[in-house]
């Protein structure tokens, strides 16, 4: 069984300016059930190797239900649509690594302060609300014997 792959227009590929930084959806082709279907990967592109030859590559990384997921596609792969640019942000390095660690300890700073936040609802013992106090008598218990005298 052979599979009808579409050309890619590599002159367009290989004019795209798609550099680190940029934020792009990704419209790949999913086989599904004998029908093809587009996928939409929308993410940060941490890095772009090889150039524009034959093998070249970028990798985009996006948050998925609190984890992070990156993807490497690429670049003239047949199984991509097309590539669509739709933010472009400055950077100041070719390869955008560090945003691992940056989002992990986001994550877990995020984490921390939603188990404060749940452990400080709940009033502590020793804590009386200010409008509560009001002049207190103690009684204190008395012998039989004093009572009489």
């Amino acid at each position: 069984m052979n599979k009808i792959i579409s050309p890619v227009n590599i002159e367009a590929r290989k004019n795209l300016d798609l550099r680190t930084g940029d934020t792009v959806k990704v419209y790949q082709k999913i086989e599904d059930k004998g029908k093809t279907r587009l996928q939409v990967f929308e993410g940060l592109v941490l890095s772009r190797k090889h150039g524009a030859e034959a093998g070249a590559t970028f990798t985009v990384r996006r948050n998925s239900n609190g984890y992070g997921v990156e993807k490497i596609f690429p670049l003239y792969s047949p199984m991509i649509d097309k590539i669509e640019v739709v933010k472009r942000s400055h950077t100041r390095r070719s390869k955008l690594y560090y945003i691992r660690d940056k989002a992990l300890k986001q994550a877990n700073k995020r984490l921390k302060m939603m188990f404060v936040n749940f452990t400080s609802d709940e009033p502590k013992e020793e804590e009386v609300a200010p409008e509560a106090v009001t002049d207190v008598v103690v009684e204190t218990p008395v012998a039989e014997d004093e009572k009489t005298s």
